[in-house]
């Protein structure tokens, strides 16, 4: 279970569930709201982050031999985990995730094909677009709009904003991980966003996307007529967003790995606390 847990890095799950959550209780006030719902909607981020991200080791087994930060710490390449044992993983998780939408409502049953199809299709991205970033991003993004939708099979400018606001975050800082791997990715004709404009391009973009999340949180907040609670989560997320800009450069990618999984973690946990605390109080 330990090496498993390890394979999918179950514990990156924080950076969508605050907005999963977020879209469910979006829905506070609709006659449809169930906590069962909650509890398959728990279950089906679970499900499909674990599909997606297994898929991605087995996918990438090959590159994650062959490249040094990689190669002895995740589990197929080090011998961990079999190739065979991480796909028949990849197709449990799906499986049961698609059950699980069957339980939810018919029109999240329809739907997961199609979710399935994005979240695992990233895989394959790196390979032929420096777009792989917005990709994931897109694949993170379904987690607002797919709650709300479990609860009320309908759509909804608020929570298709917050799933703008989850595409535009996560490919920010999707873009300012691949940096450590720049060189690399050039040397393999893999494809990014640091690769195709260098990296200290890649970095304006990235806080450029940061900007428009910014933007975006400021926007809904407005158009939802949130109260005190949403705007003290707003102003913490946008200020740790500055933040993991302000000990990242090119020349020094030391802070990496606090700026994505410490800054960002907290970032979407705080804020995602205090959106779901303005819409119950």
């Amino acid at each position: 279970m330990k090496k498993y847990l390890s394979l999918i890095k179950f514990s990156h799950t924080i950076f969508a569930l605050p907005f999963a959550l977020i879209g469910f209780f979006l829905s506070y006030h609709k006659p449809e709201f169930s906590i069962n719902t909650l509890i398959y909607v728990l279950l089906c981020m679970v499900f499909a982050r674990s599909a997606a991200m297994a898929f991605n080791r087995y996918i990438d087994r090959d590159i994650d031999e062959l490249n040094p930060r990689t190669s002895k710490t995740r589990e197929i390449p080090s011998k961990k985990i079999k190739p065979s044992s991480a796909l028949m993983f990849v197709i449990f998780n799906s499986i049961l995730f698609i059950i699980t939408t069957y339980y939810i409502n018919q029109l999240c049953f329809f739907l997961s094909p199609l979710a399935l199809l994005i979240i695992l299709g990233y895989s394959y991205t790196k390979r032929f677009t420096s777009l792989c970033h917005i990709i994931l991003g897109v694949g993170l993004s379904l987690s607002p709009i797919g709650a709300y939708l479990a609860v009320t099979e309908t759509f909804h400018i608020v929570p298709i904003i917050f799933s703008l606001i989850v595409l535009f975050w996560v490919a920010g800082f999707d873009i300012i991980y691949s940096l450590q791997d720049e060189e690399f990715d050039s040397k393999n004709n893999l494809k990014s966003m640091p690769v195709y404009f260098g990296g200290g391009n890649a970095l304006r973009i990235a806080k450029f996307l940061h900007l428009v999340t910014i933007l975006l949180v400021f926007y809904v907040g407005y158009l939802n007529s949130f109260s005190n609670f949403y705007w003290i989560g707003a102003v913490i997320f946008s200020l740790l967003l500055i933040f993991q800009h302000s000990i990242i450069s090119k020349k020094n990618l030391s802070r990496i790995n606090v700026a994505f999984f410490t800054t960002n973690g907290i970032a979407s946990v705080i804020f995602g606390t205090f959106v779901i605390l303005d819409i119950l109080i």
